[in-house]
């Protein structure tokens, strides 16, 4: 092997009698090169991408969130509030009442979901830094902080003078409804703040204190719709997984940060595998060039192959010389692709060449998983291609 080695490592530095050999072997360098360097970074998009979307709802979605089994809500009594203070890997809980409800003001309405929650809720979620304009609510008052998109569509700003929000539900029963006036529980409340985190997010919720939702749903003192759990940092999920079960037993179902978000996160996955396997077939298509200058290299170099047969050289041997000539420049190529791929990235997080808007630079993330990801598939795709090319050997011997 180290023959075959040495004699590769000649034949891809030294210069070809024929230019035209030259010329292909540069190609398929260039296409190497240049097939490393897309796929790098696109891959890096995607990841700057993904990460770029999941901080939205890292915002409002805790590390672990604990909801009913069945049904909207379940009883949440002293006793299993004491076994909750007493787990060290939870950092912080709040205590939840969700709900679909109807906003009114000035004649306009529209469905939104109702999150009221206790006063610990900014423990766990950072839910105040997304504020745009004005202030969290107070615990024990009735006002409430809506999003953005809530904002515009109903023309309704902060703390107007004598403006209110009126929050609708409907009341529990059966039957047909016939007196309108009487079918909702309402409650007014006052906007004390406007939240912006993401067009979906911004039309979807609107915060109210526990005890304001609590009164609108005519929910019992221990009637929760869910927990939201911070944990420390570097804890063992399935460790608090296990103590919360053990706690609350069958009556609960627990769900992390990609539970919550399942859908999205396949969306992305999906995504970012669809681009590899686009960007895979285009490299297959380019690094044949290497198979073709391997076969180039053999048909140039059939003279040099005869007479290493008559020296010894079994044709095993040579047929490595040539697999490892299509590595090497493989190996070169790509190592260079993904070197000027990371310089490019690394000057895109620094310096926001590439801008979405004005002031959003398009996000981009450096990953080990992708460089090995990149490096691999260019290495096997480059030796599957030489070595095509390398029986080409037993020709020439024949």
């Amino acid at each position: 092997m180290n023959f075959s080695y040495y004699i590769a490592k000649r034949y891809l530095i030294s210069k070809s009698k024929n230019n035209a050999i030259n010329i292909i072997t540069m190609i398929a360098a260039i296409g190497v090169f240049a097939g490393a360097f897309a796929l790098f970074v696109v891959l890096s998009g995607f990841a700057g991408l993904k990460q770029f979307s999941l901080n939205f709802t890292n915002e409002f979605d805790p590390d672990l969130k604990v909801i009913p089994a069945q049904g909207k809500t379940f009883d949440f009594t002293s006793v299993e509030l004491k076994k909750l203070q007493s787990i060290p890997e939870i950092k912080a809980f709040s205590t939840i009442v969700e709900e679909r409800v109807l906003l009114e003001y000035n004649d306009k309405y529209m469905p939104i979901t109702l999150k009221g929650v206790d006063e610990n809720y900014l423990k766990v979620n950072s839910a105040d830094s997304s504020l745009v304009s004005g202030l969290w609510f107070h615990p024990e008052e009735n006002q409430t902080v809506i999003g953005y998109g809530v904002s515009r569509k109903l023309s309704l700003g902060v703390a107007g003078y004598g403006d209110v929000l009126k929050v609708m539900v409907p009341k529990p029963g059966k039957g047909q409804i016939t007196d309108v006036n009487n079918a909702f529980n309402s409650q007014n409340a006052l906007v004390t703040g406007i939240f912006s985190v993401n067009e979906e997010i911004n039309e979807k919720y609107i915060f109210t204190p526990k005890a304001f939702a609590r009164s609108l749903l005519n929910y019992k003192e221990n009637q929760i719709s869910g927990i939201e759990i911070r944990t420390q940092p570097d804890t063992d999920e399935a460790v608090v997984k296990e103590k919360l079960q053990a706690i609350f037993g069958t009556k609960i179902d627990l769900k992390n940060r990609i539970e919550l978000n399942d859908a999205l996160y396949k969306m992305l996955n999906t995504e970012n595998l669809v681009v590899y396997l686009i960007f895979t077939l285009v490299l297959i298509i380019a690094l044949f060039n290497v198979g073709g200058a391997i076969v180039m290299a053999i048909l140039d170099k059939q003279h040099n192959i005869k007479t290493m047969h008559h020296l010894g050289a079994t044709p095993r041997e040579i047929k490595h010389v040539f697999l490892l000539q299509g590595g090497l420049l493989t190996f070169v190529g790509g190592v260079l692709g993904l070197l000027i791929g990371v310089i490019i990235v690394y000057l895109q997080l620094h310096f926001s060449w590439v801008m979405i808007t004005p002031t959003l630079p398009y996000p981009v993330k450096v990953t080990a998983g992708n460089i090995i990801l990149v490096f691999t598939t260019i290495m096997i795709l480059g030796f599957t291609a030489s070595y095509i090319g390398a029986t080409r050997v037993q020709k020439v011997l024949a």
